[in-house]
């Protein structure tokens, strides 16, 4: 296959498309260059069907170090595990592909994104969905796309696609949002407490350009596409399905109408164990039993989701009993341990998360080895969901791509509200240990994280909290559904997450499993997401209505001060001598890694932060630090201790760190034949600042204050 290069201009960068150059033993495969940006994806698809009982689709965004000019950090010098900003943008591309495979569709299939270079104006995550849905589209793989995605920010109240990384620090939004030529199908989003109007004029804006990078696609796929394979899709003996059908769908229906989560379940599963005895028993002579047996779980698993769309969109009944817009019940409570720095506990219906706040110097902050120019954060939100907070026994290790989308989720909607360094100069780090779940686990981590936050005497500048939207619809009627249980989201088709403050949108995070919603369901999603969330707010407010004023004894405590930058040196000394004396002599310990040392940051703008939890330890540090910057001003009366004697004269010390001079000459009104005769080692005096020597040694005079 010839190479064939196509090129669009896109927000007035070349977007340039290269098929057939590389990977051609791939279904497909395209190099996407955006601006100095390249990245290679490569679809593969299986030629057999899986027996699995659902769609095997990987997504792979892979980071090369070399893509910015970096060598991995660390011992071992080569990629290792997926670092999170990876991890977050396979989610990213991942989300709005998955819906667009036909039902039934089990040929597995791998998207590898390869990021190769990496201009920081020209986002390798939106580049690597643009290639992995023109790899899926051009090759002989169903897919049901194409799809496309690009970021909308705001400046001077004027949207802009793909902002540069200038104008986004400038930007009130920050939106990623994907769709088809004719609806949105992913949203991705941190705004600094935007109205939801407003946000959805964002997506609708970015939702045009979508619609020319999907024609674009389009056009490559008419003159380079191949003839799509035709794959057997995963199907039932209709008169086996109708047969399982009648069987269940009244037990399961009255299963299903049990509001105590533990009690449905358990109902459900009997009602499914039932069922496959009965078909078990009266097809036991079959040839293939056990697929007879897989079979009717995926019926059973199919009726239900028609039965509880059915009462949500037919009866207006949701399986709980609730109103389409009703919370479950919530509480909250803060300041659960003595020793943590700060603690708190949500609880919504049956999702309950415990949130700890931890303080630390900014030293300890986190160190990036990725792609982006951020080298290190200060906030940071993690997110535990461990399998025993649904019942279940499960796998323990490092975090996956669930928790880790979760946790950033999380940590971008509190980070609009965090203070900057200079007001609040410590690392902050927030946990959030799910105890219970049964559905919005993301978002009751948010309402945890922001009490514990406050109860940690952190000074967040509004109160967030978050809330997650669903959706049920047959194409012609739908109805959207306030604070979703598990059960609606794992039957519904929106999982729309939204947080934010009394005042607007922080982040939200919206993925479903149609081809797309309209601008119209989006807005009444997010205006019945505002009442519920200031619901929530005010149930937060009763626990703790403002930050706490003081910290936790047990928390660092910190004072800042400023010196000359040009005196950085000075402190630290020669390989770090003075600033360990400092430590070890303020902290009363034998090395500066004890954890009671005091700690000592020191920023390059001549900032100096100071750590620990006893102040007076702090006040004695910030003291002979002041001294080591502290500048003798000529002129000026001194008292001082006589350190060293020579014949021309003594040195004497006017505080750690700084000596000077009194020539023998300087030190009576009369003629003097001996230092010795005049002062001893250990002697206090005053003299006065008179000088610098062309060497810039200090000179002092005792003689002229003599009378």
């Amino acid at each position: 296959m010839e190479k064939n290069i196509f090129k669009y201009e896109l927000c007035g960068k070349d977007l340039i498309v290269e098929v057939g150059g590389m990977a051609k033993q791939a279904n497909a495969s395209v190099l996407v260059r955006y601006g100095d940006t390249a990245v290679l994806s490569v679809a593969v698809m299986s030629k057999n069907k899986s027996n699995a009982d659902f769609f095997p689709l990987t997504i792979n965004y892979q980071e090369r170090l070399y893509s910015v000019g970096k060598i991995p950090g660390g011992f071992i010098k080569r990629e290792g595990r997926p670092t999170e900003n990876a991890t977050l943008g396979a989610r990213l591309i991942d989300r709005p592909i998955r819906p667009l495979f036909a039902d039934g569709f089990r040929n597995e299939v791998q998207v590898i994104n390869t990021v190769l270079s990496v201009d920081q104006d020209c986002s390798p995550e939106l580049s690597a969905l643009f290639g992995s849905s023109l790899a899926l589209t051009i090759s002989d793989i169903p897919f049901l796309g194409p799809v496309a995605g690009v970021t909308v920010g705001r400046v001077d109240n004027k949207f802009i696609i793909n902002p540069g990384i200038e104008e986004l620090e400038k930007s009130d939004i920050n939106l990623t949002v994907a769709g088809t030529m004719d609806a949105i199908n992913m949203v991705e989003a941190s705004c600094e407490q935007t109205s939801e109007e407003d946000v959805v004029d964002a997506i609708m804006f970015g939702h045009q350009q979508i619609i020319s990078l999907v024609e674009f696609q389009e056009d490559i796929r008419k003159k380079v596409g191949k003839e799509k394979v035709v794959v057997e899709l995963k199907s039932i003996d209709e008169n086996l399905e109708k047969e399982i059908i009648d069987f269940c769908s009244l037990p399961l229906r009255e299963a299903i109408m049990i509001k105590e989560k533990i009690k449905r379940y358990e109902t459900v599963e009997q009602v499914y164990a039932d069922t496959e005895k009965y078909f078990e028993e009266k097809y036991h002579d079959s040839e293939d039993l056990a697929t007879l047996i897989k079979e009717v779980k995926n019926v059973l698993n199919t009726t239900e989701g028609h039965i509880i769309r059915d009462l949500i969109l037919n009866e207006g009944i949701r399986p709980d009993g609730r109103a389409m817009d009703e919370l479950r019940d919530l509480s909250a409570e803060i300041d659960l341990f003595e020793k943590t720095h700060g603690s708190a506990m949500f609880t919504r219906g049956q999702t309950q998360c415990l949130s700890v706040t931890t303080l630390g110097a900014l030293g300890e902050h986190q160190i990036l080895d990725g792609l982006g120019l951020e080298e290190e954060k200060r906030f940071m939100l993690h997110y535990n969901f461990p399998a025993f907070s649904v019942g279940e026994t499960g796998r323990y290790g490092p975090p996956g791509r669930r928790e880790v989308g979760h946790g950033a989720l999380g940590e971008k909607a509190l980070l609009q509200v965090i203070p900057k360094e200079e007001e609040f100069p410590y690392t902050i780090r927030v946990v959030s240990e799910i105890l219970e779940s049964n559905g919005s686990s993301s978002q009751a981590s948010i309402c945890a994280g922001c009490l514990s936050l406050m109860a940690a005497g952190v000074p967040i500048k509004e109160m967030v909290a978050g809330i997650a939207m669903g959706l049920m619809s047959d194409g012609d009627n739908y109805k959207v559904l306030t604070d979703i249980q598990g059960l609606e989201d794992h039957m519904g088709d929106m999982d729309f997450k939204v947080a934010g403050t009394k005042n607007g949108i922080c982040a939200m995070q919206m993925d479903i499993k149609i081809k797309g919603v309209t601008s119209q369901i989006l807005l009444e999603a997010l205006k019945q997401a505002k009442e519920a969330r200031l619901q929530i707010l005010e149930v937060m407010s009763n626990v703790i209505s403002t930050p706490r004023k003081s910290l936790s004894k047990y928390a660092p405590k910190v004072e800042q001060i400023n010196i000359n930058p040009e005196k950085i040196k000075d402190v630290i000394g020669r390989g770090g001598e003075m600033i360990t004396k400092i430590i070890l002599d303020c902290s009363n310990v034998k090395t500066v890694n004890d954890k009671m040392a005091v700690k000592v940051d020191i920023e390059d703008d001549g900032r100096v932060i100071i750590y620990h939890s006893d102040q007076s330890i702090i006040d004695k540090t910030k003291k002979m630090i002041e001294d080591v910057v502290r500048e003798v001003e000529i002129g000026k009366v001194y008292s001082c201790k006589v350190v060293k004697i020579e014949d021309f004269g003594c040195f004497v010390e006017l505080w750690p760190g700084c000596e000077g001079l009194i020539h023998i000459s300087q030190l009576d009104k009369k003629r003097v034949e001996k230092v010795k005769d005049i002062v001893r080692v250990g002697d206090e005096l005053i003299a006065k600042a008179t000088g610098y020597d062309k060497k810039g040694k200090l000179n002092l005079s005792r003689k002229e204050l003599l009378k």
